[in-house]
């Protein structure tokens, strides 16, 4: 339940995240919004995996110079597999022995949650620049360990091979289909409809299913147009996750640090100061996908009502006609004693009977402060 006053007030949020996703719904909830799950993937843990026990048995026996540490969770999921299967000391004592590099600081804290210290950090959390780091001092003839997301080497396996190393890949978990298909379809085809606020990413993958999915339903032309007008929004986690996005031709934003706090920091200054207002005599009225907020209170909205008071905010204290208002209501062949009634139902759900006002003979308009 939205509270008056706070920043995500009267929002519904999309998050198509599976790993983590109630931790950034708690996070974006106790700002106001109201958050929708409905992964895009599923998150396919490998802590059973035989190959993956393998490939640590044989790093133990062969020892690599150098161990990459893509993600956070993978390498902690693939020291819990180690644990499972009792051989955790034994491979963490020979990582030890090894030059440890992190994508990010979240992959950074796992390492050390292990005991461990990441010797080089790439700040942008991206392969690309710890693939230049590394071969920038030469990898010929060392062995490498590569931790991968679900997603893949990111490029990284070849471009060690292709200068000289011998590289060993350890893939700690995987993505699958989503295991709510019917909720993930249904969320895009509210985007679709202009019934979410916003839509988050978290990742490369999610972000490439989603936009596969709104293009086998036929939905992407409507979304990009909700896009470019500023009725939905698109936000990433960071510059790797809004990638597939810039590349389909979508607007998309993203904090500069890559944090899930950040990115909610993000949805904050977005909807609580960059999404403009209509100035009204009642106060600043803010259009939501299902609602709306006027001086900072979220209205009780019925989708009738929340339609005419769209037309009346986007005239911005023009007039709209009754036979105007008379198309939005069920039907469209609403008589104008129709059109009456519902624009009262909408002073009285706004709680003031000034901010609509009758324009004698020709219709409806917002009461607004300045032209």
């Amino acid at each position: 339940m939205s509270t008056p006053g706070e920043p995500l007030a009267g929002c519904v949020i999309v998050n198509t995240a599976d790993r983590r996703k109630r931790e950034l719904a708690a996070a974006l909830e106790r700002r106001g919004a109201t958050v929708a799950s409905a992964p895009a993937l599923s998150t396919v843990p490998h802590l059973d995996d035989h190959r993956l026990l393998e490939a640590s048995r044989t790093l133990i026996l062969n020892p690599p110079d150098i161990v990459v540490a893509t993600t956070g969770i993978g390498f902690r999921g693939w020291i819990e597999a180690a644990d499972a299967a009792g051989i955790a000391d034994t491979l963490i004592e020979t990582l030890r022995g090894s030059r440890l590099i992190a994508r990010g600081p979240k992959a950074r804290g796992a390492i050390q949650a292990a005991g461990l210290e990441a010797d080089w950090v790439a700040e942008s959390e991206t392969a690309a620049e710890l693939r230049e780091y590394l071969l920038s001092e030469g990898v010929d003839g060392l062995r490498i360990a590569v931790q991968h997301h679900g997603a893949g080497s990111d490029g990284l396996d070849e471009a060690f091979e292709a200068a000289g190393a011998t590289v060993h890949s350890v893939l700690v978990y995987g993505w699958g289909p989503p295991t709510e298909p019917g909720v993930h379809v249904e969320w895009i085809e509210a985007a679709a409809a202009g019934r979410a606020d916003a839509v988050l990413f978290t990742s490369a993958p999610a972000a490439s299913s989603w936009l596969a999915t709104a293009t086998e339903q036929g939905l992407l032309a409507d979304i990009a147009n909700h896009v470019a007008t500023g009725r939905v929004l698109l936000a990433g986690v960071g510059p790797v996750t809004a990638a597939p996005i810039e590349d389909a031709g979508l607007h998309v934003v993203y904090p500069s640090r890559w944090r899930l706090g950040a990115l909610v920091r993000e949805l904050v200054q977005h909807f609580g100061t960059d999404v403009p207002s209509v100035p009204t005599i009642e106060g600043p009225l803010v259009m939501r996908a299902t609602t709306a907020i006027l001086a900072g209170r979220v209205l009780p909205m019925t989708p009738t009502g929340l339609e005419i008071l769209r037309a009346l905010a986007a005239a911005r204290g023009n007039v709209v006609t009754r036979d105007q208002l008379a198309d939005m209501l069920p039907g469209g062949t609403a008589s104008g004693h129709a059109v009456d009634a519902a624009i009262n139902r909408l002073r009285e759900n706004s709680g003031s009977r000034q901010l609509v006002r009758t324009v004698v003979k020709r219709g409806y308009a917002l009461a607004v402060t300045a032209p």
